[in-house]
């Protein structure tokens, strides 16, 4: 990996890690949320719907635009949006004008995904580890959300660190500027068109996207309660910590496992056939899922841990497997498509999460999500069958 390309994959990295950690900070507040607004589970699962339900919507007309504008300049306009987005939530002072305001962060965050990955599928290799380095700044926003919205929350000021984590986004924007070329090698060209398949694979992909629907649903459940989860059953284990900061401590003990995971799977991606590995993830996904839902306090605490470093497999080997079964050229929209069905499509998760947290209690949210990645199992191993039929 030459100098250029560990430019582009720290500040690609960097943007993705601002991007999932403004998505993380409002299941972390949820609970200090649900107090000061007198909402119920059920009101608060459906503004994660509108937020990320966005975050998914946004990344088909991004992926489009990526094919005319290039990557680089659509990773700019997100970072540079992020700014807006962060005043804008800083600002609200009502329930409406703060769902609005994150229904918006979930528009602006979408940008970033058929941003980044198609300007490291296209100039960095090795791709494999090029996206689990790329993934593991992921989880480490993942669990920088937690812990900055933690953090925040305890000084008074919790809607203050949407605009931390947007200037953030803004100070990439200008490095962005100064160090990514505005156009591709040739060098880079080049081998992009030698790795990149004749034709897509449609009908691989087709599978592919429903076993990511089926994913992004059991993620977007997961996420959206588990910190909610933590404040409310870990009662006995370190008992002298406020609801507040397990709400935030935990989750990001999660989400920094996934980096873990994250790494795996970009190994795994490089070594074996990448539907086959998609097919084990998938599958071990399910019993951690429900054993989060039936345990409490150390034992929910390990479950999950193991839980984050398994799902977090996923994404290398997914984003990969876009990149092996999509050409060059279709390869933004791709990735958007991806985004979409995962955080939008799957974005129907926080919603129905909601709904049985409000009526059965947040416990049956997690073997819910584990019973919804059954089918998951069957699609990808289509995915099989369509890749060995294709080659």
């Amino acid at each position: 990996m030459n100098r250029q390309a560990k430019i582009i994959l720290a500040l690609t990295g960097a943007s993705h890690m601002v991007a999932h950690s403004l998505m993380l900070v409002y299941p972390t507040l949820m609970v200090i949320i649900k107090d000061e607004l007198g909402l119920g589970f059920d009101a608060l699962g459906f503004i994660a719907l509108g937020s990320s339900f966005m975050f998914g919507l946004g990344a088909i007309p991004a992926g489009y635009f990526e094919n005319k504008l290039g990557g680089r300049k659509l990773l700019l306009i997100f970072q540079f949006s992020c700014l807006l987005a962060g005043i804008l939530v800083a600002l609200s002072s009502t329930t409406t004008q703060f769902t609005l305001a994150l229904i918006f962060v979930g528009f602006v965050a979408s940008i970033y995904h058929p941003a980044g990955l198609t300007i490291l599928s296209r100039r960095v290799r090795p791709m494999g580890r090029a996206m689990a380095i790329h993934g593991i700044m992921g989880s480490i926003g993942l669990a920088l959300g937690p812990i900055l919205a933690t953090v925040f929350a305890e000084w008074g000021i919790w809607r203050y660190v949407y605009l931390f984590l947007a200037s953030v986004g803004g100070v990439l924007g200008l490095a962005t500027l100064v160090l990514i070329p505005k156009k591709d090698s040739p060098e880079e060209l080049e081998t992009d068109k030698a790795l990149s398949p004749d034709s897509t694979n449609k009908k691989a992909l087709i599978y592919f996207y429903i076993t990511a629907v089926l994913m992004g649903l059991a993620y977007n459940g997961f996420t959206t309660f588990m910190p909610s989860h933590f404040a409310m059953n870990t009662n006995e284990f370190l008992g002298n910590l406020s609801s507040t900061f397990k709400a935030g401590f935990f989750p990001a003990l999660v989400f920094l496992s996934g980096i873990c995971g994250q790494w795996i799977g970009g190994i795994l991606a490089d070594k074996y056939p990448r539907p086959v590995v998609l097919i084990w993830v998938v599958l071990l996904n399910i019993p951690f899922l429900i054993l989060m839902g039936i345990s409490t306090d150390h034992y929910l605490v390990v479950w999950s841990i193991f839980l984050g470093i398994t799902h977090f497999n996923f994404q290398p080997i997914a984003n990969t497997l876009i990149s092996e079964l999509t050409h060059s050229k279709m390869r933004g929209l791709g990735f958007g498509i991806n985004f979409f069905l995962t955080f939008g499509v799957g974005a129907i998760a926080a919603g129905l999460s909601g709904i049985i947290a409000q009526k059965f209690g947040v416990i049956w949210v997690f073997p819910t999500m584990g019973i919804i990645l059954i089918p998951a199992v069957l699609t990808a191993l289509m995915v099989i069958e369509s890749t060995r039929v294709s080659s």
